[in-house]
């Protein structure tokens, strides 16, 4: 697929995709409300959120649904137009291989539909499967392959038709944790390779936001919680829900966070929110915050150590941090967390 190697699938300089004031009612339940979002040309964007928050219906929307809203990509206004003719690539969470037809003919499937002729379909074909490195597997039925390697012919049946867009639906929900990482890692090379290649996937795993994206777009009720690099919501999360989302978050009161003195200290309406590795265990009286530890949880090569704070108690923090070669901290220690100013976000609740 020289053409993909050389730009990006049937991607032209206006490939953006805008969605202007999309809502989505079923009865009285609002599935989206008021979205509006931009996506620039080669940006992989993921759609984070629980089940039911609206991630879905988005991606459908600009797959194949005529809802209230615009849909406007590569400066063409599609929002009525029949989904064959959109030009977008998807993958689900299925991949819904033809388990009659050998990983070339299902490459080789749509661009038949499209009447392409046999030299085209054939190098189409050839360079996708480079792509997704299976240069070698044409002939070898679905039923042979791996989970991963389904997973990666699925990908390049959605690439072979050089789309504008790349939609992924959960695609890596399928797979155990270790070919996920695997997979995951392969995606993101293969966006590397393909830089002018917009993408949108839709996840409810928060590893797959902060390993692919440029942006992560997090979902709540229909609305966007926020919308920015995954480090940005990790490190500065606009509310609790956010910090939760992205990974474990402790929440404690400034007063029990900032010195008397501090004008943050009397906050009322938000919350200090200091993620777990930002702790450091130091002994006691070396750090502003003083504590017995509760329990010494062992995984590999990190602990996760419950902290019952002197300040508040029945509120135990948690501190991650990693295996060295000093002994593990002994529970029922006294001792004192230390933490850096930055890494303390205030944050609503």
């Amino acid at each position: 697929m020289s053409a993909i190697l050389k730009e990006a699938p049937g991607v032209h300089q206006t490939s953006d995709v805008h969605i202007d004031r999309l809502t989505v009612r079923f009865g009285a339940k609002t599935v989206l409300d008021d979205l509006s979002l931009r996506i620039d040309r080669g940006e992989f964007l993921t759609v984070l959120g629980r089940s039911g928050c609206g991630k879905t219906t988005l991606l459908r929307f600009v797959a194949a649904d005529a809802l209230a809203g615009t849909l406007t990509i590569a400066g063409r206004d599609l929002t009525h137009v029949a989904p064959h003719q959109r030009n977008l690539g998807l993958l689900f969470q299925s991949y819904a291989l033809f388990p009659h037809l050998s990983v070339f003919d299902n490459l080789a499937f749509g661009l038949r539909a499209r009447k392409l002729k046999t030299g085209e379909i054939t190098r189409r074909v050839t360079d996708a499967l480079k792509l997704v490195q299976l240069a070698d597997a044409g002939h070898i039925m679905p039923a042979h392959l791996s989970g991963g390697m389904q997973q990666r012919v699925a990908l390049a049946r959605a690439l072979v038709i050089e789309p504008d867009v790349l939609l992924l639906d959960e695609p890596l929900s399928a797979l155990d944790a270790n070919l996920r990482a695997s997979v995951r890692s392969e995606l993101k090379a293969l966006h590397e390779r393909l830089p002018n290649l917009t993408i949108v996937c839709v996840t409810h795993d928060r590893d797959d936001a902060l390993v692919l994206s440029d942006r992560t777009l997090l979902m709540r009720d229909g609305r966007i919680a926020q919308l920015g690099a995954p480090r940005e919501l990790y490190d500065a999360p606009n509310d609790a829900f956010v910090a939760r989302y992205l990974g474990a978050a402790n929440f404690l009161p400034p007063r029990v966070v900032y010195p008397v003195g501090d004008a943050r200290h009397d906050e009322r309406e938000r919350l200090a929110c200091i993620r777990p590795e930002r702790f450091s265990i130091v002994p006691l009286g070396e750090g502003p915050l003083h504590g017995t530890i509760a329990s010494v949880e062992w995984y590999g090569a990190a602990l996760s150590i419950s902290v019952a704070l002197d300040a508040l108690p029945g509120e135990p923090v948690l501190v991650t941090t990693q295996r060295g070669h000093s002994r593990m901290p002994d529970k029922g220690a006294r001792i004192s967390l230390r933490f850096e100013a930055d890494d303390v976000v205030l944050v609503r609740p």
